[in-house]
């Protein structure tokens, strides 16, 4: 009935991704900014002339609850939005929701999204 998306992305990107999904009627989310690494298994950098190595990149990682018919479209914005087309562009991860409880009202399922 109800999907979660977390979506890790570049953080540049991050208001192109939020356009994105308030054009297609997404208004909620919740946003942290995250470290991590996936193939790209970070870089060097010179500073004052010593080099070092940068193993964990800024990342930002989305998370928004959606009802199942709101999935693919949420999806291919946040791909459309977020895709720079170079490594390190990011991951989604799509997971069931068993219940959601808005605190202020009590309304539960998709009524609380």
């Amino acid at each position: 009935m109800m999907k979660m998306i977390t979506a890790i992305i570049k953080p540049f990107k991050l208001d192109d991704v939020r356009q994105a999904l308030g054009d297609i009627g997404i208004q909620g989310m919740t946003i942290e900014e995250v470290k991590g690494f996936g193939r790209q298994k970070g870089h060097t950098e010179l500073y004052r002339g010593a080099e070092y190595v940068i193993d964990f990149l800024p990342k930002v990682k989305l998370q928004l609850a959606v009802k199942d018919d709101q999935v693919d479209a949420a999806v291919e914005a946040i791909i459309s939005a977020a895709n720079t087309g170079k490594i390190g562009d990011g991951k989604i991860f799509v997971t069931p929701i068993e219940q959601v409880i808005r605190i202020r009202t009590g309304e539960t399922g998709a009524e609380a999204l």
